[in-house]
């Protein structure tokens, strides 16, 4: 679907309310911008649905910084307009980050692509799962692609922590000018804090992190799938460990196997490795790896950028991933991942958020 312009997503808004609420059309009328008291940045629609009003403001994209200039407006409008008046953003669709910080905000949230989650007295509605309608064509740039991800997963290994340019550019490899062009990005999306001396660091480490896992997609990584026979997933991890360790490759450990070994979160089958390079057959044959996709219990995987090994250090004799790199890679992952991740992100992680 083409892009709106912000005139027709005006007019779909009060359709879309109506919806998620169940209400007939006719019922949920748009109403003047703001009451004559309101502030001056005032608000993009006023809504009246059923017994309900919302004051709304609706952003194209839902970034970081657009979703925290549109929820500071309808906080500051929904006073003037009464006390019992809503607080909405709305927004083509909304991601994982737009979601997390309208939660932390206590703001409502509304998206073209027919998700919802609206809270108040006497209305309670949550939709979640439907498609983003408005893809745009092309693969845009982001400072969470491969390479320039580097600045991110720095920062956040090192929460708290200032840094000048420079300093950037050379913790992470990166040249000066791909360095800057991602800080000025995660600044402009206010992701990033600049002190006086022009140092930067983590604006908020939540919505950071939201933000990069939203798009992050382990499978673009060279994933080489085998199994190993062994008595328990423990021996393959540190058979796989210590063969790799003999033949001098750059490793580390992630996934389920990372999370048993950063949080000790319950039993794991599959064992995942990051590899700066594939062993030798030889070397395949010595720790016992048969490629194979059926019955598979262990992953080799070339990253896409070496920057996955940033913040790596050995835990329980076996060097693996900064607790960061892991969260990421649990997303999508199989057996418990998904709860492995919410639990390293509640004791590990939120302990910098």
């Amino acid at each position: 679907m083409n892009p709106l312009s912000e005139r027709q997503a005006l007019q779909k808004i009060p359709k879309r309310l109506a919806a998620v609420t169940g209400l007939e059309e006719v019922d949920v009328r748009a109403q003047a911008k703001a009451s004559p008291g309101a502030k001056p940045s005032r608000a993009d629609l006023v809504v009246a649905a059923g017994a309900h009003k919302f004051v709304v403001e609706y952003k194209s994209r839902a970034n970081a910084a657009d979703v925290l200039a549109a929820i500071r407006v309808v906080q500051e409008q929904a006073p003037a307009l009464g006390k019992k008046v809503i607080p909405l953003v709305a927004v083509p669709y909304m991601g994982e980050v737009g979601r997390q910080l309208c939660a932390e905000a206590g703001v409502n949230w509304l998206d073209l692509s027919g998700n919802a989650h609206l809270e108040a007295p006497g209305l309670h509605v949550h939709v979640e799962g439907r498609p983003n309608q408005f893809t745009r064509p092309g693969r845009p740039s982001t400072v969470f692609a491969p390479k320039s991800a580097r600045i991110a997963r720095w920062l956040l290994i090192h929460p708290g922590q200032s840094f000048s340019q420079q300093q950037l550019a050379d913790s992470t490899g990166l040249d000066k000018g791909l360095t800057s062009r991602v800080v000025r990005e995660l600044q402009a999306q206010r992701l990033l804090a600049r002190e006086e001396n022009g140092a930067v660091k983590v604006a908020n480490f939540n919505a950071i992190l939201d933000a990069w896992r939203e798009g992050y997609d382990f499978s673009k990584h060279h994933i080489v799938r085998g199994h190993i026979a062994a008595r328990s997933s423990d021996e393959v991890l540190r058979q796989v460990a210590g063969q790799l360790k003999r033949d001098k490759i750059e490793h580390a450990a992630t996934g389920l196997a990372g999370a048993w070994l950063l949080n000790q979160f319950s039993g794991f089958r599959l064992v995942v490795f990051y590899v700066e390079r594939l062993p030798s057959a030889e070397a395949q044959q010595a720790m016992g790896f048969r490629e194979e996709s059926r019955g598979e219990n262990v992953w080799l995987v070339v990253p896409n950028d070496e920057g996955v090994f940033h913040g790596a250090a050995e835990r329980e004799g076996i060097r693996c991933v900064h607790p960061v790199q892991a969260y990421l890679d649990l997303k999508n992952h199989p057996e418990r991942s998904a709860e492995a991740a919410e639990q390293l992100r509640r004791k590990v992680l939120n302990s910098h958020g």
